[in-house]
């Protein structure tokens, strides 16, 4: 059971920095699909860039995680609260066709964290 838990975990990993990079990417590449998304859920092209570069920054993190776990916990953590936005954005102007990838990074934070033996919540 723990190689299943150990596999669930890595593979849930490499899709979370994909759904996170490419967002990223469109975001700071201004793809116009991308652009015009953000601005009928109310950000400005500006602000949509700097959510792009912060978003962009947690991928890094992400990717230095694969050597080291701790950057790699702190990478999940701060790009947790893009993904509860997106999701509540998408609800909030009911676009439920585009919210399911955030719906996913919402699980995938919870599930990475979980099944990370370096990482612990003490009370």
């Amino acid at each position: 059971m723990g190689k299943l838990i150990s596999v669930l975990h890595w593979c849930a990993y490499v899709y979370y920095i994909y759904i996170f990079g490419y967002a990223s990417l469109y975001k700071v590449f201004q793809k116009k699909t991308m652009m015009d998304s953000m601005l009928s859920l109310g950000f400005n092209k500006p602000f949509t860039i700097i959510i792009g570069v912060a978003e962009l920054i947690g991928v890094i993190l992400l990717l230095v995680g694969f050597w080291h776990h701790g950057v790699r916990n702190i990478g999940v953590l701060f790009l947790t609260p893009f993904a509860i936005g997106a999701l509540t954005a998408h609800f909030a102007h009911q676009e439920y066709n585009h919210y399911y990838n955030a719906l996913i990074c919402c699980v995938l934070s919870g599930f990475l964290l979980l099944t990370d033996k370096h990482f612990q919540i003490t009370v």
